[in-house]
């Protein structure tokens, strides 16, 4: 079933959907494989003879042998779930070794930046052109939600005049082909500016691959002293370690959409307007955000309460 599911996910590759995701559902299958030879020493089981107990075997087998956070392990299942559902749906399968299993992430706000901090990184000065060039991308997803692969996609046909004489991003998302409208505010407008006419095959950022990018965005994060303590729990084997990095470490790509929705929503932005920006289609993939927003509201009234 999960080589079928497989299959047919690869025709979706091939019209709206990442190849990224793709090769998570092959990624979930090897390790399903993996663990179903380590645990039964076989390499396919009937799904009616799936339990909780082995799901929940398979989620400690990701954690403990490949050093994954709880969220991390807990994708695994949740595609694993996809196409167990998937089987269920082709009429040939009745039992579900899910019906009584909750998929449970913990909630994470390492890669979410303040105001204080974007604005710190904005003002740096980098003697590294490299640098700044990453800093010119990761403050403009900052100011408009964009991911990556978006902010690398986006052509100066996306950005139009709106109803109110602004110019607005007006394009549909890579991931899900739902369209995004934000407004382009003076910063990202002063980025786009500073890249006018310089770049080849019609690119308006001076896009780099993601894996350098993530790379140099944490010796950026270092080099402007974004040093907040956060605390991390992964496995080794069976033990469980905690640790405390500084916020730096955890910068990625993602964080500065991840920004630019807690920060809009903490504003006080209603979540529907917020989505109708971010391109999201589905309010339970808010939810973590606003819980986020709340706390950042909550901090800013105990600091207020200390004056």
């Amino acid at each position: 079933f999960f080589k079928q599911h497989n299959e047919q996910y690869l025709e979706k590759v091939k019209m709206n959907t990442t190849d990224k995701t793709y090769s998570r559902y092959e990624l979930t299958k090897k390790r399903l494989m993996e663990f179903m030879k380590f645990k039964y020493s076989v390499s396919d089981m009937l799904i009616k003879d799936i339990n909780v107990v082995f799901i929940e075997d398979f989620l400690l087998y990701i954690k403990n042998n490949y050093g994954c956070s709880h969220n991390t392990a807990m994708k695994f299942v949740q595609r694993f779930r996809t196409v167990v559902n998937f089987a269920k749906n082709t009429g040939l399968v009745t039992a579900d070794p899910f019906g009584s299993y909750r998929v449970r992430f913990e909630r994470t706000d390492r890669d979410y930046l303040t105001m204080e901090e974007i604005t710190t990184i904005y003002n740096h000065e980098f003697s590294s052109k490299r640098l700044e060039q990453v800093r010119d991308l990761f403050i403009f997803s900052c100011y408009t939600a964009l991911s990556y692969i978006d902010v690398c996609e986006l052509r100066q046909e996306g950005i139009r005049t709106g109803f109110d004489g602004n110019l607005w991003i007006i394009r549909k998302r890579h991931k899900t082909n739902v369209t995004s409208t934000v407004r382009l505010l003076d910063i990202p407008k002063a980025i786009l500016e500073k890249y006018k006419d310089k770049l080849p095959n019609g690119k308006i950022l001076p896009v780099i691959s993601n894996q350098k990018m993530n790379d140099y965005l944490k010796e950026l994060g270092e080099l402007a002293e974004i040093n907040e303590p956060i605390r991390e729990t992964y496995y080794k084997g069976n033990e469980r370690i905690d640790e405390v990095t500084p916020k730096y470490a955890l910068l990625s790509t993602h964080a500065g959409r991840r920004t630019f929705i807690c920060n809009a929503l903490a504003l006080g932005i209603p979540a529907q307007v917020v989505m109708k920006w971010t391109g999201h289609s589905d309010y339970k993939a808010m939810k973590p955000y606003i819980d986020i927003a709340d706390d950042i509201k909550a901090n800013a009234m105990n600091k207020f309460n200390q004056l």
